[in-house]
């Protein structure tokens, strides 16, 4: 098997390529990034000395970054489903929300769950409020853009729905998404309710435990 993905179950972001893989049924061997099997990660260090994860290794090419290794995996081992549109404007509207739900998603997503990792007296109450304060900025424009659509950029799932999968799963868990964004609970629920995305889900239920906020007991 030519295919292998450097990557954990629980990370959000290889969420987002196991996601992408799991859409389109492409062939690929877990190479599981776990403090039992230290030589995975020195492997992993080889390829990309950032230590950054996902990484997909195909054959002797390693391809980096989230984003990158689904539109490769498009160019390089398509599937029947388009993740990327051929349509250069409706590429553009994906590939907006896709960075929309890493940078306005994600990003602020981690900074609580990295600040509860950090040492007392050595925290950032002020930039988690400010974190905080950015999904809910974020929830509100969602809940405008997602109006009459199905997903993320229209009625065709695609690496904009990759990226928020796992974006709004976790997010959800940090600060919840509040009761007056219908159209963003309710498109989380079809996320979640997508077989690619369970799958994901349901092969990071053993790690819940490692999430330092506490896991909730719900999804």
């Amino acid at each position: 098997m030519s295919l292998q993905l450097f990557a954990h179950p629980f990370s959000s972001y290889c969420q987002k390529v196991l996601i992408a893989l799991y859409e389109n049924d492409v062939a690929f061997r877990m190479r599981l990034l776990s403090p039992d099997d230290p030589a995975t990660f020195e492997e992993l260090q080889r390829l990309w000395p950032m230590q950054r994860f996902p990484l997909l290794l195909d054959g002797e090419r390693a391809v980096m970054e989230s984003s990158i290794i689904i539109e490769y995996l498009q160019q390089r081992h398509a599937g029947p489903v388009k993740l990327i549109p051929e349509a250069a404007e409706a590429a553009l509207e994906v590939r907006m929300l896709d960075r929309f739900f890493d940078w306005y998603v994600m990003t602020p997503m981690q900074k609580p769950v990295l600040d509860s990792l950090r040492p007392e007296g050595h925290r950032d109450g002020y930039g988690v409020d400010e974190a905080k304060r950015q999904l809910e900025r974020g929830y509100a424009w969602l809940d405008e853009k997602l109006a009459g659509r199905t997903w993320a950029a229209g009625e065709s799932f695609s690496l904009a729905d990759c990226a928020a999968a796992p974006s709004l799963f976790y997010a959800d868990w940090v600060h919840p998404i509040d009761g007056i964004f219908g159209n963003l609970r309710a498109y989380r629920q079809r996320l979640l309710a997508r077989p690619s995305v369970a799958r994901a889900v349901d092969e990071a239920r053993p790690y819940r435990p490692l999430f330092p906020l506490g896991a909730p007991d719900r999804d």
